[in-house]
């Protein structure tokens, strides 16, 4: 059986679709177990708080670390050991290919983290997550409906879960710089602290040290995306 922890804002975007068409019944065969979290039951404060504005000013608001932490804390002591892979799903990950489809599908638990808003802060991608993973080169409003592609090309390729075993096997960005890290409060967690640039208040050095991680990630990650 794959086990798949899906963390979320919007539970009920990614709930819905579960219950339809070969998720559901997959889940019917038991061939997999699928637990989606509302990453706002994990945090601390009355208001139930996520999110915060990023370090450094700009647009945008970015996903707080302290209930990603948890909640990941939460599904280990539950399941009593590693999850193979805790996904990321961003616009600045890994191209999502049918390769990788097929290795998710040998796995036995995957945790796939949604991102929102202006996305996580980067201490949770440092920390916490192997692999980044994007569905192609464009925005959506929240990582819930990547995270739903991914569980459905992966989980079709479980054994069992077609009606015909061999039809899996016949299957056939604005400035063109992928983003910069972003950190919000607090400026440091688990002993790691948000970059001093981002604290200074000096909006130039801040912008020249975020075009500098966007040309270095780019040139690392998606070099075809830079212009000669």
């Amino acid at each position: 059986m794959l086990r798949i922890d899906i963390l979320t804002v919007l539970p009920a975007i990614v709930s819905g679709p579960l219950e339809h068409s070969i998720l559901h019944r997959a889940a019917q065969k038991g061939l997999i177990d699928i637990h989606v979290h509302d990453i706002r039951e994990y945090a601390t404060d009355k208001h139930r708080q996520v999110d915060d504005y990023p370090y450094g000013g700009g647009a945008g608001m970015v996903l707080k670390p302290e209930p990603i932490f948890r909640c990941v804390a939460t599904i280990k002591e539950e399941v009593r050991r590693e999850p193979d892979e805790i996904v990321y799903l961003t616009p600045d990950g890994n191209v999502f290919d049918q390769d990788i489809a097929t290795e998710f599908s040998l796995k036995q638990h995957l945790v796939l983290i949604a991102g929102h808003y202006k996305g996580v802060d980067q201490r949770v991608r440092d920390a916490l997550v192997t692999r980044e993973i994007s569905i192609g080169d464009y925005v959506l409003s929240g990582g819930e409906l990547p995270a739903l592609v991914v569980v459905d090309a992966v989980v079709r390729l479980i054994p069992g879960v077609l009606g015909d075993a061999e039809s899996a096997l016949s299957d056939s960005f604005q400035n063109d710089l992928l983003d910069a890290p972003a950190y919000t409060r607090p400026a440091e967690y688990q002993g790691m602290r948000v970059p001093d640039v981002l604290l200074s208040g000096d909006h130039g050095e801040v912008e020249r040290w975020r075009e500098e991680q966007r040309q270095t990630k780019t040139r690392t990650r998606r070099p075809d995306l830079l212009q000669d």
